[in-house]
C-alpha cells in the first residue's frame, strides 16, 4: 500500500516539474505561447527570432540550473542532516557557502581596492573569475573541515567548527567591505542575494554536466546513510566504518555546494526545507525513498521560487533567497511543529 502511494507522490511531483518548467519558459516581461516554445525546443522554424532568443539564451539557462541546483542542494541538505542527525543542518552550516563568499569578496572587493577596477567588471572573464573563486574558496573550507572531521570524532563538534569557521570568513569579508568603494559592495551584495539567472547559456552546461556527474554520485552512499540512521555503535556492528563514510559524505555534499555556490550564489533554505518537506510527504527516512524524493522536490521547489522572483509582468527579478526563505522557513517550521504536535499526543 505504502509503495502505490509513493509511486502517485512521485508522479505527482513529475507533472509539478513538468508545468513548472514550461512556466518558466513561458511567462515573463513577455509572453511567449506554449507552441512557439516547442517549436524552438526541438529546432523548427519560428517567426519570432526575439522569442528564440529569449528562450535559449535567458530562460532555458535560468530554468534548467534551477531545476539542477534545486535538486543538488537538497541531497546535499539530506546528506547533513543524517550525518550530523541534526534537523536543522543544511548545505551551509559547514561553512562552506562562506567559504565561496570569501573567494568571490577577493575578486569583487579585493582586486577593486588593490587594481581600482574590480576583476567582476571584466566582462565574461570577469564572471569566470567569479566561478573559479567561489570553487576555490569554497574546497578550501571543504579540505580543511575535512581534515577536521579525521582527527574529530563527535559530530557536534565538528558542526561547531563549520559555524566558527563561517563566522571568521564573514569577519574577513566585513573588513573588505569597509575598505571598499559602494559600487564593489553593492556588486558583491548583489551576489550575495542568489539568482538562477547568473548561470549564461555558455555556461550552463558546464554547470549541468558537473551537477549530472556529482548528483549519481550521491545515490551510491544511499546504504551508508540509512545505517548511520541507525546510531554509531549499531553501524559499527553491522560493518560500516563510520570514519570512511561520513568522509565521503562530508566531500560529496561540499563539492555540491561549492559548484552550485559558484553558479549560483549562496542559495539558502532550499537544501534545509527540502529533506523535511519529504520526510513528511512519504512517511518515511529509508533513504532509498528520500534521496530520489528530495532530487524531484528540490527541482521542482527551486522552479516554483524561480517562477515567483521573476513575477511574470513585472520587469525585473527579486533576489532568489527573498524567495526560497518567504517558503522554506514556513515548511521547516509547520513539519517540526507538526512532529511536536505528534510527539504530544503520543506521550
Amino acid at each position: 500500500m505504502k509503495q502505490f502511494k509513493h509511486f502517485y507522490i512521485f508522479l505527482s511531483i513529475f507533472v509539478f516539474i513538468f508545468i513548472l518548467f514550461g512556466l518558466n519558459l513561458t511567462l515573463g516581461t513577455i509572453s511567449i505561447p506554449l507552441g512557439s516554445i516547442w517549436d524552438i525546443l526541438f529546432g523548427r522554424e519560428v517567426d519570432s527570432e526575439i522569442a528564440k532568443n529569449i528562450i535559449w539564451k535567458t530562460r532555458f539557462p535560468q530554468t534548467l540550473t534551477a531545476l539542477v541546483a534545486g535538486a543538488g542542494l537538497s541531497i546535499s541538505g539530506l546528506q547533513m542532516q543524517t550525518v550530523f542527525r541534526n534537523p536543522l543542518a543544511g548545505p551551509s552550516e559547514l561553512g562552506i557557502s562562506s567559504g565561496a563568499s570569501l573567494g568571490v569578496a577577493f575578486i569583487i572587493l579585493l582586486s577593486g581596492n588593490i587594481g581600482g577596477v574590480a576583476l567582476s567588471r571584466i566582462g565574461f572573464m570577469g564572471e569566470v573569475a567569479v566561478s573559479v573563486a567561489a570553487i576555490i574558496g569554497a574546497l578550501f573550507v571543504m579540505l580543511i573541515i575535512v581534515g577536521i572531521s579525521q582527527r574529530v570524532k563527535g559530530n557536534v563538534i565538528l558542526l561547531i567548527i563549520g559555524v566558527m569557521i563561517g563566522y571568521i570568513a564573514t569577519a574577513i569579508i566585513g573588513v573588505l567591505k569597509f575598505f571598499s568603494n559602494d559600487e564593489d559592495v553593492r556588486a558583491y551584495v548583489i551576489w550575495g542575494l542568489g539568482s538562477f539567472s547568473k548561470v549564461s547559456e555558455a555556461q550552463v552546461y558546464t554547470f549541468v554536466t558537473l551537477m549530472a556527474i556529482l548528483i549519481p554520485l550521491s545515490f551510491l552512499l544511499i546504504k551508508s546513510l540509512n545505517l548511520m540512521l541507525l546510531g554509531e555503535s549499531y553501524a559499527k556492528n553491522l560493518g560500516l566504518n563510520m570514519k570512511r563514510s561520513r568522509f565521503w559524505t562530508i566531500c560529496c555534499s561540499c563539492v555540491i555546494t561549492a559548484i552550485v555556490t559558484a553558479y549560483c550564489g549562496p542559495i539558502v533554505f532550499l537544501g534545509l526545507a527540502v529533506p523535511h518537506l519529504c520526510r513528511t510527504l512519504f512517511s518515511s527516512s529509508d533513504h532509498r525513498v528520500l534521496m530520489p524524493a528530495v532530487t524531484l522536490t528540490g527541482g521542482a521547489l527551486a522552479l516554483l521560487c524561480n517562477l515567483i522572483a521573476r513575477m511574470p509582468g513585472y520587469e525585473g527579478a527579486l533576489p532568489i533567497n527573498s524567495v526560497t526563505a518567504l517558503i522554506g522557513a514556513p515548511i521547516v517550521i509547520s513539519v517540526l511543529f507538526g512532529k511536536r504536535k505528534n510527539a504530544s499526543y503520543e506521550d
